[in-house]
Parts: structure tokens; C-alpha cells; sequence
């Protein structure tokens, strides 16, 4: 399988503590193990057709499904406020308080904009929101060997969408969990509010939920796309974690700090067979 796999594109950041890694989940074996991963430009591509697809809701926002003032106002907020999230000089404290502000603002804008559910069906079917190649696969070996997977995503489309997603590509099975933020529909399909709490790109962490099935899992694969990805397994006991991540743009500006956060890295919105490759190595 490795043939078919862009190596340039792979990165181990530390070899001999990877092998060792792999050595232990193989050790414990299939029934200790579970996936903890982000889904915008994780599981989904970054870019497609050479334009940069930010999340889905940016779908939503560039192919204009709301009212005509919803995309500049949203386009202000992101204008605002990505920066602030891309700023490695703000303390985190700070930048959780501004990124909680953002979506706050967000949600409010998208319910004003009058957000429907059928809203959510025309985004997913969006061509611009493409999984990453090797995906698919991936995701029917973890139901093959009921390995369960924990989607963990600050998505402002949220968990609906998300599921949704998957289940038109046939792809939505019994051992995927999808944790995001999520609304309060009335009768007419109409978004009413957003439930609380508002999960953002800094306090996503799977210790603050109780998930059943993973309860007892000591080894984890987790898949992210940014530097604070790596704090979605916090509050978690595990033993052992395999981090993976995917550097998807300003690769030789963020190069160095990957290579500190995570085992692996794959650059320029790589194809995922490289992860399908491990997990047939574990298994």
C-alpha cells in the first residue's frame, strides 16, 4: 500500500518513540483502542479545486443559503476574529474568551439570518466540502472492527450537519459519536437557539463528556488539523496516544511547531492512506 502513498508528505517526528508507540497499541490489542478527531479540514479536505474550504460553515456562508446580509456580516466576524485565533503571541485564556465571543455572535447572526434544516441539507450536499482521500476506507475499518470513533468538532453547523454529512455518503455508523455544537429547531425547521455550552476551537475536550463505549479504551489514535487540537484528549485517562496532524497551508511557518505537537505530520492536504496503512499495522 505504501506505494501509493506521497512520503515527501509524511513526517515522523521522533521514529524510534513512534515504533514504540505502535508496538504498545499492538500489544493491547483492537479492543483497547478508539479515534478521537477533529472533522473540518480533518476528515474533510482543506482545499478543493485549489480554493481554501475553511469548515462547513463556510460553506454556508460562501454559497449564499441565507438571508443576502448574512455572508458580509459573517465574513466580518471572520475577519475580525481569525486573526486572533492565528495569533500565537495571545495568551490562551484570552483567546478562549475572544473565540467563546466569536461564535456567541456567530450563532446569534446565523438564527437572525433565519437558519433552517433544510439549510444544513443543501450545505452538506455542497461540492466544495470533499473528504480527504483514504476517509472512507478508514471509516469502514473502524465499524468492520467496531473501533469506536469520537468526532469532536467546534463546527458552527454542528453536530446535525456533521452526522448528516455522513449519512448521505453512507458512511454514518453505530460506533461513530459526533460532539458538537448543536440547535433548538422549531415546529417549521427554524434554528430558535444554540444549546449550551458553545464548543469552540479551545475548549474542546473529551473529559468534559461521558461517552460509554470509550470508557474503558487506553490507547488513541487523535486526528487534527491545528496546534490546539492536541488538548481535545484532556480530562481522558489514557496510557498511550498517537497524535497525527495535518498541516494543511503556512507549512513553512508552522512546520517546527507540529513536529513538537504531534508523532506524525501530514502536509499540503495529504491523502489519509498513510493513517489507513497504521491502523492495518496495528490491527
Amino acid at each position: 500500500m505504501l506505494q501509493y502513498i506521497n512520503m515527501e508528505n509524511i513526517l515522523t517526528t521522533n521514529p524510534k518513540k513512534f515504533e514504540e508507540l505502535k508496538r504498545k497499541f499492538k500489544e493491547s490489542g483492537i479492543e483497547k483502542i478508539f479515534i478521537l478527531a477533529d472533522f473540518d479540514r480533518t476528515l474533510v479536505k482543506a482545499f478543493v479545486n485549489g480554493k481554501k474550504v475553511a469548515s462547513l460553515i463556510s460553506v454556508l456562508r460562501d454559497e449564499n443559503y441565507l438571508t443576502p446580509d448574512y455572508p458580509d456580516k459573517a465574513k466580518a466576524l471572520f475577519e475580525k476574529y481569525h486573526a486572533v485565533e492565528m495569533d500565537m503571541d495571545i495568551s490562551l485564556e484570552e483567546k478562549s474568551r475572544l473565540m467563546k465571543e466569536w461564535w456567541t455572535k456567530h450563532f446569534e447572526l446565523l438564527i437572525a439570518s433565519g437558519l433552517n434544516k433544510k439549510d444544513l441539507e443543501k450545505a452538506v450536499e455542497s461540492n466544495n466540502l470533499v473528504l480527504r482521500d483514504g476517509i472512507p476506507k478508514f471509516l469502514n475499518t473502524l465499524k468492520d472492527n467496531n473501533i469506536p470513533l469520537v468526532i469532536l468538532s467546534s463546527s458552527g453547523l454542528g453536530q446535525e450537519a456533521i452526522s448528516l454529512y455522513l449519512e448521505k455518503k453512507d458512511l454514518l455508523s453505530d460506533n461513530i459519536h459526533v460532539i458538537s455544537n448543536s440547535f433548538e429547531w422549531d415546529k417549521e425547521g427554524k434554528a430558535v437557539l444554540v444549546k449550551e455550552p458553545i464548543i469552540h476551537m479551545l475548549n474542546k475536550k473529551i473529559g468534559d463528556y461521558s461517552i460509554e463505549v470509550i470508557k474503558d479504551k487506553t490507547n488513541v489514535l487523535l486526528l487534527g488539523d491545528s496546534l490546539s487540537d492536541i488538548e481535545m484528549i484532556q480530562g481522558f485517562d489514557y496510557e498511550n496516544i498517537i497524535k497525527i496532524g495535518f498541516l494543511n497551508e503556512d507549512i513553512d511557518n508552522n512546520l517546527e511547531r507540529y513536529k513538537e505537537a504531534y508523532d506524525i505530520v501530514i502536509t499540503k492536504d495529504s491523502s489519509a492512506e498513510y493513517i489507513n496503512t497504521l491502523l492495518s499495522e496495528i490491527i
